[in-house]
């Protein structure tokens, strides 16, 4: 697959957008990305074959996360959107410093539209277990602390199930009762989603959590961030023509491709 180079800090209109995730979660931030912007190229990495991140160290998420986005860079994506709220938290300012003359956004937990839905509502965050031990959601929590009740809510093995395309089945179901088991789901008000798996079991989770429980992804919020970067830099696209969607992913089974695009349908 080509790709437009750049020299230096030259970047290219038609240049793709290169959006990264640690597997196919970050598909549910494609989707956003191509409402907001749908005459934009993007290219898609997964990065399946170290997944999950999530219970990774500190060190290896940034290691692979700054890999992955010099790759992006050297084959001349005009921005990167890291839409991996672990990878984020690990490697995002890092990263700025490193390429400042380059929109790279990251994503993180929709906390605050869920912390002020309502007169200090009970709000549970659903990430995984590294993004609930770094610094950087601590302080997201600490900012809205005053006016919600928040809970962080580790989930170790969700994001396997997307990454298997169990997103509608019985097993899933179960594990996300057993999951909510020690709540009061009649004084729960939202959820936030903060890993970009876990929108694509939004209708298992509804299910599991009842209808008045409100869900809260990232993606629309980044999607909107990136037009605006992007504008400010002078690369959005021009026309009207829709642009291509690449699909790539570390795993190199067709399976997985398939499953992109698949999830890519489920918007």
């Amino acid at each position: 697959m080509n790709f437009l180079r750049v020299t230096g800090t030259e970047l290219k209109k038609e240049a793709p957008i290169a959006v990264f995730d640690s597997g196919v979660g970050g598909i549910s931030v494609l989707r956003a990305l191509l409402l907001e912007m749908p005459n934009e190229n993007y290219r898609y990495y997964g990065d399946s074959a170290n997944a999950p991140y999530g219970t990774k160290s500190l060190e290896e998420v940034r290691s692979l996360t700054i890999a992955h986005v010099d790759r992006f860079i050297r084959e001349g994506a005009k921005a990167v959107v890291v839409a991996c709220n672990t990878a984020t938290s690990a490697a995002v300012r890092l990263l700025r410093q490193k390429y400042p003359a380059v929109p790279l956004i990251g994503i993180e937990p929709a906390l605050k539209p869920a912390a002020l839905s309502g007169n200090h509502p009970n709000v549970i965050v659903m990430a995984t277990p590294m993004t609930i031990r770094e610094q950087k959601f601590h302080n997201l929590m600490e900012r809205y602390m005053n006016v919600a009740h928040i809970i962080p809510l580790p989930c170790p093995g969700l994001m396997e199930y997307i990454e298997h395309g169990d997103i509608h089945s019985m097993e899933l179901e179960q594990f996300l009762e057993r999951l909510f088991e020690p709540f009061d789901k009649q004084k729960l008000d939202a959820v936030v989603l903060g890993c970009t798996h876990y929108p694509f079991v939004s209708k298992e989770l509804k299910r599991v959590l009842g209808e008045g429980v409100q869900l809260y992804e990232g993606g629309p919020g980044t999607a909107r961030e990136t037009k605006r970067r992007l504008s400010e830099a002078g690369l959005l696209r021009g026309g009207c023509a829709k642009g291509r969607v690449w699909f790539e992913n570390s795993a190199c089974s067709k399976e997985k491709l398939r499953l992109c695009e698949r999830l890519l349908r489920e918007s």
